[in-house]
């Protein structure tokens, strides 16, 4: 269990989009900033393992909440395979190991629904982690991401480190990335629809076909169903985070144009790849394990997305196309 009224709590990616909910769930609890540590990648560099050992040194934690990660869409991911892969596995491993050496009593992992294999079954459960390759856009990504939990899996056994896995699917909301050539798909499309209205363009072009379907999970949703984690569990098997919706990529892309408030036509570049061909995930374990569920609509968040990124670009004003 989680001391809020003693432990030391350290959130690498805190600064970030999950990790800055993360941290605001966790200081509604009662953490409080001396206890909480969120190192910056000025200071750290976590893909070297010196730096590690020296945040360790600076900030004896009791729990540790890896939410870091070097990522990206699907054209990032083809374009950064190498350093995607090398980047994430080095970061997990340094982190864990200089973990178990610090005397860290929990450790939870943020993983990534990249590493289900293409071809799943949907709804994916967490069993068939280990079933097929994953799609190969961003399988060195996802795969670099799985083997952290098999190692926190050995770990557990040999030195008694007490781990979390949580698999969130797509996320979304107000703080995302909206930068055009690293977002993931929701900021992506809020910021291309509202461009479009904004300058009265007469279409937007989307990359793949709008078969592909995807899940898509508030940022407040899943650092709830974070901080339930590193609550709860003890036992680093993968616990999905997500609505068990499955939402198709042309029906998302009707949905963030309405919520922007444009009226043009959309027209599909099916000379970009789809990536996997559905993605929706189980969430049974999440809420026996975590009493945890999802409780925003896409709609309702899209909207607060939407109005999130005008708030940081505002040259946006009512009507246009």
């Amino acid at each position: 269990m989680l001391d809020y009224a003693r432990d030391r709590v350290l959130v690498t990616g805190g600064a970030g989009f999950l990790g800055r909910a993360v941290c605001r769930r966790l200081c509604e609890r009662g953490l409080t900033d001396d206890r909480l540590c969120v190192p910056r990648s000025a200071d750290f560099d976590l893909t070297r393992e010196a730096d590690v050992a020296r945040l360790y040194a600076g900030f004896p934690a009791d729990v540790v909440i890896h939410l870091a990660a070097e990522v990206g869409g699907i054209g990032a991911n083809r374009a950064r395979p190498g350093r995607f892969f090398y980047a994430n596995a080095a970061m997990g491993l340094h982190l864990i190991e200089h973990a178990r050496r610090a005397g860290v009593r929990r450790f939870v992992h943020c993983g990534t629904t990249c590493a289900y294999p293409q071809d799943a079954a949907v709804p994916f459960t967490e069993d068939r982690l280990w079933t097929g390759y994953p799609a190969p856009e961003t399988a060195p990504y996802g795969l670099a991401k799985l083997s952290l939990t098999v190692m926190l899996d050995a770990y557990r056994r040999e030195y008694g480190l007490n781990a979390a896995t949580v698999i969130p699917v797509n996320l979304y909301g107000p703080g995302d990335n909206f930068d055009p050539e690293t977002s993931h798909v929701v900021p992506a499309l809020v910021r291309r629809f509202e461009e479009a209205r904004r300058a009265d363009r007469d279409a937007v072009t989307v990359w793949g076909t709008g078969r592909a379907t995807r899940e898509f999970l508030f940022v407040d949703d899943a650092a709830a169903g974070v901080r339930a984690a590193a609550e709860r569990v003890d036992d680093p098997a993968p616990i999905n985070l997500g609505t068990g919706v499955e939402t198709p990529i042309a029906e998302l892309v009707r949905r963030v144009a309405a919520a922007v408030g444009y009226r043009g036509a959309v027209t599909w570049d099916a000379t970009k790849p789809d990536g996997a061909p559905r993605r929706c995930v189980g969430t049974a374990r999440a809420e026996a394990l975590l009493d945890w569920r999802a409780t925003t609509p896409l709609d309702a968040g899209l909207r607060r997305t939407v109005d999130a990124y005008r708030a940081i670009s505002p040259a946006a004003a009512p009507g246009g196309r």
